[in-house]
């Protein structure tokens, strides 16, 4: 434990937070409600905090798990890498980024609200991915390690078409928003990385 608040407290800090949170809300459902995002009142410029708030709570034991265990693989060596501010401001910045779509997309919508760390896990994964686009990685159901840059084409393929077209209650606008943000903040407060990204994937070729 020591050693992980060493090398990554902001990561540590949040990854112990959104657990805590996320338990103590399974018992609280006003405060589970207050915490949600809900875009129709956030258009309207209520509840703003939210837009963070909603990054700390699941809907349930399997949501906050494959988050968690997404950010546990990929968070801690990220801020080893690239710093602990820069790393909060990746997480913190593309957590909101990738709730905005969201609140103009449902803003009339007033039944609708969303939760979850997704949006800023998504900006983490495709951060790590420039640093280390070579890096093996497995998705479901390809039995085998795939490459980073591959894996992470396939996924911003996928949320495109899930955006538009599923029918399921995930919010996939901040899965591919918050993946489209964390590139982009990774790319300007680190601009050489485009270049690295570039000699990894062509050597590798």
């Amino acid at each position: 434990m020591e050693q992980y608040l060493l090398l990554a407290p902001v990561a540590s800090v949040i990854f112990a937070l959104t657990i805590i949170t996320t338990l103590i809300t399974f018992s609280n459902e006003d405060l589970y409600g207050k915490m949600m995002l809900h875009p129709y009142s956030v258009s309207k410029g209520k509840y703003l905090y939210t837009l963070i708030t909603s990054g700390f709570i699941h809907k349930d034991w399997m949501h906050l798990f494959f988050n968690m265990f997404t950010f546990y693989y990929f968070a801690f060596p990220l801020e080893a890498t690239i710093g602990h501010w820069q790393f909060g401001v990746l997480y913190f910045v593309s957590m909101v980024l990738s709730d905005l779509p969201s609140v103009y997309k449902h803003k009339d919508d007033f039944w609708y609200h969303s939760l979850g760390a997704s949006g800023a896990i998504s900006a983490v994964l495709f951060s790590f991915i420039l640093f280390s686009p070579m890096t093996k990685m497995m998705i479901i159901p390809i039995p085998i390690p795939i490459p980073a840059i591959l894996f992470g084409v396939l996924y911003l393929v996928y949320c495109s078409y899930a955006s538009k077209y599923s029918q399921d209650a995930i919010n996939h606008d901040a899965h591919l928003f918050g993946a489209l943000s964390g590139l982009l903040i990774t790319i300007i407060m680190y601009p050489a990385i485009v270049h690295y990204f570039i000699q990894q994937v062509t050597g590798a070729i």
